[in-house]
């Protein structure tokens, strides 16, 4: 936070004009006074003293006069260093209590006002900020526990199926076959969720840096549902795409496939079965808008303003077959800033959309 240049110079320009001012007054009332003095003492000398011209000068008065005026000078000094000293302990002792709970308003001398509002700010952002990065640790935590003992699950499935396949000889082949398939299925599961711990190791450690190219954004879309086809068919979802011939986007391709693939796969996750999901992009001048949107159930104000934070959650009850580690939308968010773009969550009428806005070049 910085202050303008007319606030940091306003308590300069304050206590230097009053000691100017004092100063002033201190001569003038020494000068005045020297000169009335010195009329007043020869008269009454050249009234009432013979010869007194023999050993009086007036001279000797304004010396004297002098020694007042530097004594008082000095006087004046030491008063606004005192003033200044006092202002410098004031400011001291204010920072100190920035980061105590007990305090919750900061108040300073009048003359401080502006640094006094300026560091009551810096508290409350401080505060902010320390009970956001504790709420983020909780979530990462909880989410950590949570992730630990859901790997206990498909793990003793796995364990307990290759037992029995172990153990059992005269096993027929369609029951060898339907073990075999529950395990490869509770193993990609367990794979999932050690990939989920790499992944919040990762966002906590690495910066994420682009490598730009010009990449064919009609086709990355079209590869993308291809690819998805066989998620959208165990719920029988219909992916619309809607968009115009070649659009040439210079961007980090590997970073915008991954906003893609997250945002696909949470539009699969939370769509109603039998339903579409329609992709469209339109280029608007220098701009290109993407847009997903799925029918699903309505995500209520709350959610709808925390859903980009890390580590949150929207299913609740933290469904072990589809919950993430909270991270995806986030991690969405951070590339698309760092594309020099926007993305904006709606949900209404149980329909929920994500449009997304970036820059071509």
């Amino acid at each position: 936070m910085k202050l303008n240049k007319k606030e940091k110079n306003y308590l300069l320009s304050t206590l230097f004009k009053g000691y100017v001012i004092q100063c002033a007054i201190c001569s003038v009332l020494i000068l005045g006074g020297t000169f009335l003095l010195g009329i007043m003492a020869e008269e009454i000398l050249r009234k009432y003293v013979l010869y007194y011209y023999l050993y009086y000068r007036t001279e000797y008065l304004y010396i004297v006069a002098v020694i007042v005026w530097g004594g008082c000078i000095i006087y004046l000094t030491y008063l606004l260093l005192k003033k200044v000293v006092a202002y410098v302990y004031e400011v001291q002792a204010a920072t100190g209590k920035m980061f105590d709970q007990n305090v919750s308003y900061i108040e300073m001398s009048p003359e401080l006002s502006e640094i006094a509002a300026n560091i009551n700010q810096l508290k409350q952002e401080a505060e902010s900020n320390a009970r956001l990065a504790k709420e983020n640790e909780q979530r990462k935590n909880d989410l950590i526990m949570y992730l630990a003992h859901d790997l206990k699950t498909p793990l003793s499935s796995v364990i307990g199926y290759l037992t029995l396949l172990r153990d059992e000889s005269q096993i027929s082949k369609e029951l060898r076959e339907k073990y075999l398939s529950i395990t490869l299925g509770k193993a990609e599961r367990l794979e999932d969720l050690i990939n989920e711990f790499f992944e919040i190791t990762r966002f906590n450690i690495y910066d994420i840096t682009l490598q730009y190219t010009k990449i064919n954004l009609t086709r990355l879309l079209e590869q993308l549902v291809y690819e998805f086809k066989p998620m959208l068919n165990t719920k029988n979802l219909q992916c619309n795409l809607c968009v115009d011939d070649d659009i040439m986007l210079r961007c980090d391709a590997d970073k915008i496939q991954r906003v893609f693939d997250n945002l696909l796969r949470n539009a699969v996750i939370y769509s109603f079965e039998n339903t579409d999901i329609t992709i469209s992009a339109q280029c608007q001048e220098d701009t290109v808008s993407i847009i997903f949107c799925n029918h699903g159930d309505t995500l209520p104000e709350e959610k709808l303003n925390r859903i980009f934070e890390q580590f949150y959650r929207l299913d609740a009850a933290r469904s072990t077959s589809s919950g993430g580690a909270g991270l995806g939308l986030a991690i969405v968010k951070q590339i698309v800033e760092l594309h020099n773009g926007t993305i904006v969550a709606e949900s209404q009428e149980d329909q929920n959309k994500f449009s997304i806005t970036l820059p071509l070049a």
